[in-house]
């Protein structure tokens, strides 16, 4: 399921110069968008700001693979600001 902001996230994404390709139809606990920038590679999952923290959770299949993930930058971004934040152009 795709999240109600991640069209705004990839927007901001790109505007700022990032390639951002969604990986949300992999399902099975893979982050939701792989984003590069400036020679940097991370992943993103992607959380709907405007919902009650408790439905903000990551899903079993998402920590197990989390947990095993043993790349590079996997952030939880949860409205525009943070993924811009996350890739350092903002704050």
């Amino acid at each position: 399921r795709i999240d109600a902001n991640q069209e705004q996230v990839v927007s901001v994404l790109r505007a700022a110069g990032a390639t951002v390709q969604s990986l949300a139809s992999v399902g099975k606990g893979v982050p939701d968008l792989l984003v590069g920038y400036k020679g940097q590679t991370l992943l993103m999952e992607i959380k709907d700001g405007n919902k009650p923290n408790s439905q903000r959770l990551l899903t079993e299949d998402q920590l197990k693979w989390h947990g095993s993930w043993k790349g590079g930058a996997l952030a939880i971004v949860d409205s525009p600001e943070s993924a811009l934040m996350m890739i350092g152009v903002i704050k």
